[in-house]
This record gives C-alpha cells, sequence and structure tokens, in this order.
C-alpha cells in the first residue's frame, strides 16, 4: 500500500476521469486527494474517521488508472484501505444495520431472492422505514425473473475446443439468470464444454469493496477450492465478478492461501475475452435484421481487467448490427457493487446521466458486461420513459445467432 501512495506524483490526470469529482467538485474527492489523506492516516497525522467519508464516496470504477502517467495502481490502495479501516471506527447503527443486511442477502442467491419478494410485498410501508434503509427497497424490481438452473457439466456442441468452469453469480442469479443461460448456450456453440462447480459462492467483490476483509477472504477460500484445476479457463460473465476474482491474492495477501490464490487469478478470465482468444466462429444462420446497439463499458472490465475491444469485435460480426459508442463512456454508470445502497444520491446522478448519453445515440438496445449496470441503466431508462432494452453482451449474441 505504501508503495502505491509514493508512486503519486499529484499530477491531477486523474481528475477528469473521476465520477465522484466530477459530481462533487472536491479535491478530497478525487483520486489524488483521496491518495493524499489515505498517507496522512497511514502516517498517523489525520484520524480514520476524518478520511472515512471521502472514502466511501469512491466508486472503486478504476477509471483513474488508465488516466495515471505515473501507473499509480489504485486497486491496491482503495480496497486494502477500506479493509484496515474496518476496525479502526465505528459506523453509525442505521449505517451498520444497512451493511448487515446487505451482506446478509445479496451473496446467497435463495435468501436474496427471499428478501426481494418479501421486500415488494411490503413496499407500502416505505414512508415508515428510516430513510437510510429505503434506497434496500428502491432497488428491488417490480417482478422477478423465474429461478433457472444448470447442468453440471454442458456439453460442448460438434468437436470440443475447450473445457471451461463458469461462476454463475449471486446477485445475477435473481436478478437476471439468463444470462448464465445465455453464456451457456453461446460457449457451447463455440465448442466448448462448461463445467457449473456446485460448491462455488459468492466471488467475495461486495464484501472486499467495502472493506469486510474477513467475509471476502471466506468466499474466495470457498471458490478456491470449489473451481476444478483441470479447466482451460475459469470465466466470468459479471465484470465485478471477474475484478474482484483477479484480486484474490490481496483479498488473501499475508495468508497461507496467497500464492493458491496469485495461481487462480491468472486463470480467471471475462467470457468475452475468452472466445475472442479462442477464435469466434461465426455461426451461419444468423437473420440479416438491422439492429442499433449502445455498448456501455462497465468500469470492472474495463478498467479493472482491460476488455474493451473484445465484446464490440463479437457484438460486430452480427449481421446487420450497428454498434454505437456513448459520449462519455469512462464514466461510471453508479452502480458500483453495493454503492447505490451506500450512497444513493450519487449514484443515482450517474446512472441518470448515463441514461440520458445512451437515449442520445439512438440505440434500440444497450449492451454490457455487468448484471450491476443493467440494472442500474435498466432503472434509469425505465425512469426517463426510454423503451431501450438492456441486455448482456451474451445474451445478444445467443438471441442473434439461435
Amino acid at each position: 500500500m505504501a508503495q502505491a501512495v509514493d508512486a503519486c506524483v499529484h499530477c491531477g490526470f486523474c481528475l477528469a476521469a473521476c465520477p465522484t469529482y466530477g459530481a462533487l467538485g472536491q479535491e478530497m474527492d478525487s483520486p489524488r486527494g483521496r491518495i493524499v489523506l489515505m498517507k496522512e492516516v497511514l502516517e498517523g497525522t489525520l484520524p480514520w474517521v476524518a478520511a472515512q467519508p471521502h472514502v466511501d464516496r469512491c466508486l472503486g470504477c478504476l477509471a483513474c488508472e488508465p488516466a495515471c502517467p505515473s501507473g499509480v495502481p489504485y486497486r491496491d490502495l482503495i480496497s486494502p484501505f477500506r479493509a484496515e479501516a474496518q476496525a479502526k471506527f465505528t459506523r453509525p447503527l442505521i449505517e451498520r444495520l444497512r451493511r448487515w443486511l446487505a451482506a446478509q442477502t445479496i451473496p446467497y442467491p435463495a435468501r436474496f431472492r427471499a428478501a426481494a419478494i418479501i421486500g415488494r410485498a411490503f413496499y407500502f410501508l416505505r414512508p415508515l422505514i428510516p430513510r437510510a434503509l429505503r434506497p434496500m427497497l428502491d432497488l428491488i424490481p417490480a417482478t422477478l425473473p423465474p429461478a433457472e438452473s444448470w447442468g453440471e457439466v454442458t456439453p460442448a456442441i460438434g468437436p470440443r475446443r475447450a473445457r471451461v468452469a463458469l461462476l454463475t453469480g449471486c446477485a445475477q442469479q435473481v436478478l437476471a439468470p439468463d444470462i448464465n443461460t445465455a453464456t451457456i448456450a453461446v460457449l457451447t456453440q463455440q465448442g466448448v464444454e462448461v463445467v457449473v462447480p456446485r460448491e462455488q459462492g459468492c466471488c467475495g467483490g461486495l464484501a472486499w469493496h467495502t472493506g469486510d476483509r474477513k467475509a471476502a477472504q471466506a468466499f474466495a477460500r470457498c471458490n478456491l477450492a470449489a473451481f476444478p484445476t483441470e479447466v482451460d479457463a475459469i470465466l466470468t460473465n459479471a465484470a465485478g465478478c471477474g475484478s474482484a476474482m483477479h484480486e484474490y491474492h490481496l483479498i488473501l495477501s499475508g495468508t497461507p492461501d496467497e500464492a493458491r490464490a496469485e495461481a487462480f487469478r491468472h486463470r480467471v478470465q471475462d467470457v468475452s475475452l475468452f472466445l475472442a482468444k479462442l477464435g469466434w466462429r461465426q455461426p451461419t444462420d444468423s437473420p440479416q435484421k438491422k439492429l442499433r446497439v449502445a455498448y456501455h463499458d462497465a468500469c470492472h472490465l474495463a478498467n479493472a481487467q482491460g476488455v474493451r475491444a473484445e465484446p464490440r469485435a463479437l457484438l460486430a460480426t452480427i449481421p446487420g448490427i450497428e454498434l454505437l459508442e456513448l459520449p462519455d463512456a469512462h464514466l461510471c454508470c453508479g452502480s458500483a457493487g453495493t454503492y447505490n445502497l451506500d450512497q444513493p444520491a450519487i449514484a443515482a446522478g450517474l446512472g441518470a446521466q448515463k441514461a440520458r448519453a445512451i437515449i442520445a445515440t439512438g440505440a434500440e438496445v444497450l449492451a454490457s458486461g455487468n448484471i450491476g449496470c443493467l440494472t442500474q441503466l435498466d432503472a434509469h431508462l425505465q425512469q426517463l420513459g426510454s423503451p431501450i432494452r438492456v441486455r448482456h453482451t451474451m445474451q445478444i449474441l445467443r438471441d442473434a445467432y439461435r
């Protein structure tokens, strides 16, 4: 952490890339400002509680990393610092309750589905609920899709080209399980055998990004044990999950599992990157229907994993598609895990801003690679009365070639 702090030369190139600096206009709510705050806290010249509000307001979108000429690894700072801060001060009771409720439901699909159903059933009680807990109700969809399940092994169609293991995610299984169904369909059509480990769990990203190191380590160890080694890759179709799994070496730093985590993270790939590397075989039975698709770069896919060109290249293979780019594409949509629960006002402003940018493209469909982004943007497009459909890249590919 100290090396990352020292790498910052305070040039300010990160300011224009930072969504919270753009929204709030305060130096302390920029990457450069937060690094100064973290440095002073670590040196003992500033109390933890003074820095925490500004650290909490960081989305963790990592847009500052590609903008930084000094190559400051901001990801090596923000989550480890939050983990260190967890034991240094006590949050207000209502804030602790909100974080506890999120931690006890979202990472567990069965609990999350039950909580969402109960929350929607009692939505009429919203005015009686403390203001700090209302965002949890507001983000529950009006209806949930039916639950889906997937076989432990789905064989490749035709000659097998590869064998992979797929993380099915936690919130995604409840909010949009068809993303996993579409992913498996696309992979098998491309000659890939798909293994869905039964003992897998949450990636640990929600815990890690809120500073709960103990829970993040438990989730990481669960997946280290659950995923097989005899596969060509471990695939994710949610950018936030992939980013978290790439940070298992940080989550388990200083533990006996650190070496295993280091080896594990190098086997993790986003599904779009894997398909591009494998060599996309374009099916021949796609209808020649014209479709205007805007692509949204999920922050933890573009910034954290450096995957930008591959999803666009896959979508561009669909006959009749017109791929559209968003203005200010580097700006986060405001989802960022549980950020829209912890910082609802900032998240709502960023979501509305991104939704207006999408509408301005004239697109019929929005494509992205992260369940958080898809949920956030669908809600804001609906609030603006837009008919634009929100789909995962794999869903668009599956539907085009089905």
